[in-house]
């Protein structure tokens, strides 16, 4: 316990962090760069090197992209928990990422772009909450570092989020959409790199499985995954056989399959007999905070899909001597988290025991959410539908929601780390990252509803969206003096 309080190489901070921040900001740039130019991709003409798609269409397949890759965080976490342990496992999941990077970079069509989303789904969940997971284990569990470490961990993952929309778009434009995604690949390469050269410094216990499976368990294993390949088998065969087998039906499966899981997740952890019952406890403390945080992800994750649109069909692109580019304006949600991480980081520092408790961020967090939404109302009252709209309303949307984003986070990384049965630590930080899979996959369904270029729609859009998460807020706020003795210490 001492040698991790006394572990301070990296700006005070153990040196696995300095490992875990390289490694994610480059994983982030890949997938990032990759993200900024997807949607145009799927709904531009052929003749414009696109796979010319519906637009509605192409904005579900990219919230179900977006809910499958964290979806698939929970066989990162078994994985992890039971079999391989965190490293190896981070390690193939980079593997496969770069695979999936790899296979957009080829005139693939369609095919190219559904095998690139396998690949880049399966990598994505062995990686993330595996690498959230090697950074809680760098502390102990009072070390008043924690929350602090996790912001510059989420810094460094937006480092690589704000570079890669610039240079990934910037290929796009001189040469082709393939060409912007071999520089994601090649991105995720030189993570890989930096993993394996610098992992020395990472937790001992990363490289074992804390709750490894036995043989009889592991038959189990391989039998549910037989069962769950049968299943979409015959899914799939009912589909076709009743002409029923169309992108747009598969994603609503999908939607409700991300909507589900999380609920079976927590009824898991609940029954468990591994779970103590001061665990137990905690993690009924956590669902309040995951519902917080599903509808926060739902409305954050929006920004590369609703206000990607937006941004395409609704925003001046030339602008007080400027040329613009809807992928650039990606680039805001990382430029703020690299402004508000420092600070921040220092006031959870300066606060120490002073600090609001997790739920009393999350409930100020939605609250900072819906007023993003509330402010995109403004430039659209009278608007005409070939109007256009200031770039700096977006910008100062981004702005607002990204305070939300630094409240709920880094705050939700390191809670979760805090509130997780040891039994089930890795799929414990898979727990959070179903959160942002529920959210985007209600956003699959929700922008269906968003009209871009329609002013009246669009203002209907934001309003709803920031009153329900307004009133969220106000019921979690409510809630939190009841919320707190259930975490049991924690706080």
């Amino acid at each position: 316990m001492d040698e991790k309080k006394n572990d301070r190489g990296f700006f005070g901070q153990p040196v696995g962090l300095r490992t875990l921040f390289l490694t994610e900001f480059w994983e982030r740039f890949s997938y990032y760069g990759m993200r900024a130019i997807l949607l145009y991709y799927m709904y531009y003409a052929v003749t414009k090197g696109g796979l010319g798609m519906n637009q509605v269409t192409a904005a579900s397949v990219m919230s179900i992209y977006g809910s499958l890759v964290y979806m698939s965080s929970v066989i990162g976490g078994y994985i992890s928990d039971r079999i391989l342990g965190a490293r190896k496992t981070v390690f193939w999941g980079g593997v496969l990422i770069m695979l999936g990077h790899i296979a957009l970079s080829f005139p693939l069509g369609e095919s190219g772009l559904f095998l690139s989303i396998g690949l880049i789904t399966i990598g994505t969940g062995l990686l993330k909450p595996n690498v959230s997971e090697m950074v809680g284990g760098l502390y102990t569990d009072d070390d008043p570092r924690r929350d602090s470490g996790f912001s510059i961990y989420v810094m460094g993952i937006n480092l690589g989020s704000l570079i890669a929309p610039q240079a990934v778009n910037s290929m796009w434009v001189h040469f082709n959409f393939h060409a912007g995604f071999s520089l994601a690949a090649i991105g995720m390469f030189i993570g890989l790199i930096v993993y394996w050269w610098d992992g020395k410094h990472l937790p001992e216990t990363s490289l074992r499985a804390p709750d490894p499976i036995s043989g009889s368990e592991l038959k189990k294993f391989y039998t549910r995954i037989a069962y769950g390949v049968v299943a979409l088998v015959i899914i799939v065969g009912i589909m076709a056989f009743a002409n029923a087998l169309t992108v747009d039906n598969f994603i609503v499966i999908l939607s409700v399959l991300g909507i589900a899981l999380p609920v079976g997740y927590f009824v898991m952890m609940l029954t468990s007999k591994k779970v103590t019952k001061v665990e137990r406890s905690r993690v009924i403390a956590y669902i309040p905070l995951f519902i917080a945080a599903a509808i926060f992800w739902a409305i954050e994750e929006q920004g590369s899909v609703v206000l990607a649109l937006f941004a395409a069909e609704q925003t001046q692109l030339h602008f007080a001597n400027f040329s613009l580019s809807a992928p650039q304006f990606q680039m805001l949600n990382p430029f703020f988290i690299i402004i508000y991480s420092p600070i921040f980081a220092w006031l959870w520092l300066k606060l120490g025991k002073r600090q609001p408790s997790s739920p009393s961020k999350f409930w100020m967090g939605l609250v900072a959410t819906a007023i993003s939404y509330f402010v995109l109302m403004i430039p659209l009252v009278g608007l005409s539908p070939d109007g256009k709209v200031n770039p700096l309303w977006l910008v100062l949307s981004w702005g607002i929601i990204e305070i939300g984003e630094m409240l709920i986070s880094p705050v939700g990384l390191s809670a979760t780390t805090k509130l997780a049965p040891k039994a089930f630590s890795s799929q414990m930080m898979s727990m959070w990252f179903l959160a942002d899979s529920a959210g985007q996959a209600a956003n699959a369904q929700l922008v269906k509803l968003f009209q871009p270029g329609n002013p009246g729609n669009e203002m209907m859009f934001f309003g709803i969206t920031g009153v329900v998460t307004l009133v969220v807020g106000v019921i979690l706020a409510i809630l939190v003096p009841k919320i707190k003795p259930l975490m049991k210490g924690v706080n």
